[in-house]
């Protein structure tokens, strides 16, 4: 619908690739759609994955010892947190919608990705204890993993080698994006898209931008173990 902001952290090093497609897919279907899009584009924008005392501007709350837990938290506190982490948490504030694109590493997102979590979602502005899960921070917000993986769909059943991608999807969508609030809909997963014919591509781009179409129509997966592991 018009006037809802999305923000599309997208993790590819190539342009050209089908992760790319599938984010220019994305921009185009919802600008058309009268969303403002804003793409997190991290190897481009060559982003910081580390974690460290150089995210922290001026004074430490503790110079003795470091944690960077309460560090960044007390930082956020006092607009003391470094630039790029200023301008995507405004790009994360604003969000009715995070997309995330990227290719499956090691059953998880590249750690570029994983950077941006680690330095960007600070207490504080993500999460404060006892404020997580339904009663997180960010609960007027969605969140949808867009991703492809290596291996086909029959890899990633329960009874196969690489067990339900169910289980894969754990850590990223509940123990994060759950966990800061943010109601999760159902994962967009792109299936082997190297072994696949041009054709079968070219219609996994076309399913991408039909269900963009009614997208803001969807209700949220439901959040629990159940979901993932039953």
């Amino acid at each position: 619908p018009p006037g809802k902001k999305v923000l599309i952290v997208y993790a590819h090093q190539e342009p050209k690739s089908f992760n790319g497609s599938l984010k220019n897919v994305a921009v185009e279907e919802l600008s058309k759609q009268g969303c403002s899009v804003t793409v997190s584009d991290l190897y481009a924008m060559q982003f910081e994955p580390r974690a460290t005392r150089n995210d922290i501007v001026g004074r430490l709350h503790n110079s003795e010892e470091f944690n960077y837990v309460v560090e960044a938290g007390e930082a956020y506190k006092r607009g003391a947190l470094a630039k790029d982490i200023i301008e995507e948490q405004k790009k994360v504030q604003e969000a009715d919608l995070l997309i995330f694109q990227f290719p499956l590493y090691w059953f998880s997102m590249p750690a570029i990705m994983k950077g941006w979590i680690d330095r960007v979602l600070v207490r504080g502005f993500a999460f404060e204890i006892p404020k997580v899960y339904d009663a997180g921070l960010f609960k007027d917000k969605l969140a949808l993993l867009s991703f492809t993986t290596g291996g086909s769909k029959e890899v990633y059943t329960k009874g196969s080698i690489s067990g339900d991608i169910r289980y894969i999807l754990w850590p990223m969508q509940h123990g994060i994006m759950h966990f800061c609030g943010v109601k999760v809909l159902a994962p967009h997963i792109c299936y082997a898209p190297e072994f696949v014919s041009e054709k079968e591509r070219k219609e996994m781009l076309v399913a991408w931008a039909q269900r963009l179409k009614t997208l803001w129509k969807e209700e949220p997966i439901n959040c629990s173990a159940e979901w993932y592991f039953e």
